[in-house]
């Protein structure tokens, strides 16, 4: 899903129809993707975020393959107009409003969509928020609404369409994580822990809930662009501005004076981000089209990542994560002669037991 040269001249030859059209974005056959195998049905989504960075391109694939959508703005950014606006450019579309931190703006949300269009499917929680600054620079309104948001709102989704989605003995959840939920990034301490947090949750989740037919997975993008248009419904899809907001949902922290240094571990992530700019290598209309199809395949993977950088980065993490416990694993599996000296030091401590109990030997 990457291209070779600079993204940005290949913006405007992007749309969610031509990402469907590509045969090079496609699930691998063993998730039995949608296809001739397997003809996709119309489904409901309920998309959380989705007027945010990647959640926009979920929408617009879900209502360009005729699936139904009741798509779910952000407070801090969206008014009821704007989103009840989709409604009347697409009759498959729903718009809807809510904070996710609030548990009530998020249960009404749920009922709307079921009652709108009788049913809900899959569930996609693409809202987020991250601060980009050193941990000691993070105050505890930016820590505590990292949390709220990424971990508490995927709670607050879960445990109020759960119970729903059990009865039906039917649904799908499609929680958006990050590489941050799966390696550490100086600059985003709190945000990848949050991010943690989520990952440890809906892998414990999935244990749960799949006797009850409910299937969970993670999608881990890396850098994503947005090389779609800003509208939501497919009116004006191939219509792309010329410039598009390259921080997504990420606030920018100040940097403290013992930070500031060019070299700084604690501004990597400000300075990565300032470097890629709008030119993130992958496509936010691609990752979409196999979001797409993840919810409609019938064995999806726990985890899903999105890009060569997503790629790159988890599989250096985990390949120093096992590098690490071959060089400390004879702390606690000792090696062959160690193993024969702790075998007999043990005998001898059972010898000395069995004297302090049943007093000094005879002989």
């Amino acid at each position: 899903m990457e291209f070779f040269g600079s993204p940005s001249a290949y913006i405007n030859s992007l749309s969610p129809s031509s990402a469907a059209r590509d045969p090079r974005v496609q699930l691998p056959s063993t998730t039995d993707p949608p296809g001739p195998n397997n003809p996709p049905k119309q489904l409901v989504w309920l998309v959380f975020g989705a007027t945010g960075h990647i959640g926009r391109s979920l929408a617009k694939a879900a209502l360009i393959h005729n699936d139904l959508v009741a798509a779910v703005g952000r407070t801090f950014e969206d008014s009821h107009e704007s989103m009840q606006r989709m409604q009347y450019e697409n009759e498959n579309c729903l718009g809807l409003l809510c904070d996710v931190r609030v548990r009530e703006t998020v249960k009404e949300v749920i009922d709307r969509a079921i009652a709108h269009f009788g049913r809900v499917d899959i569930i996609a929680n693409c809202s987020g928020y991250g601060v980009i600054g050193a941990c000691e620079d993070q105050d505890d309104y930016d820590i505590r609404n990292q949390f709220e948001t990424n971990f508490m709102g995927t709670l607050n989704i879960i445990h109020l369409s759960l119970p729903y989605f059990r009865d039906r003995r039917a649904g799908r959840y499609l929680i958006f994580s990050s590489i941050s939920g799966a390696l550490g990034v100086p600059g985003l301490g709190p945000y990848c822990a949050s991010k943690y947090a989520v990952e440890g949750l809906v892998e414990s989740m999935l244990y749960e809930v799949n006797s009850f037919n409910i299937k969970v997975s993670l999608i881990e993008p890396g850098h994503i662009r947005r090389d779609d248009d800003t509208k939501l419904t497919p009116s004006t899809f191939e219509n792309a501005p010329a410039h598009l907001p390259a921080y997504g949902h990420f606030f920018i922290k100040p940097t403290s004076e013992p930070y500031r240094t060019n070299s700084s571990p604690a501004s990597h992530a400000r300075r990565l981000l300032l470097w890629i700019g709008d030119k993130q290598p992958g496509s936010a209309v691609k990752a979409a089209e196999l979001v797409w199809q993840l919810g409609h395949c019938s064995f999806p993977p726990l985890r899903l990542l999105l890009g060569s950088y997503a790629v790159d980065s988890i599989r250096d993490r985990l390949r120093c994560i096992t590098e690490e416990i071959e060089d400390w694993k004879y702390l606690s599996f000792p090696l062959a002669d160690q193993g024969s000296a702790g075998e007999h030091n043990t005998d001898s401590k059972s010898v000395k037991s069995d004297e302090n109990e049943d007093g000094p030997g005879t002989g």
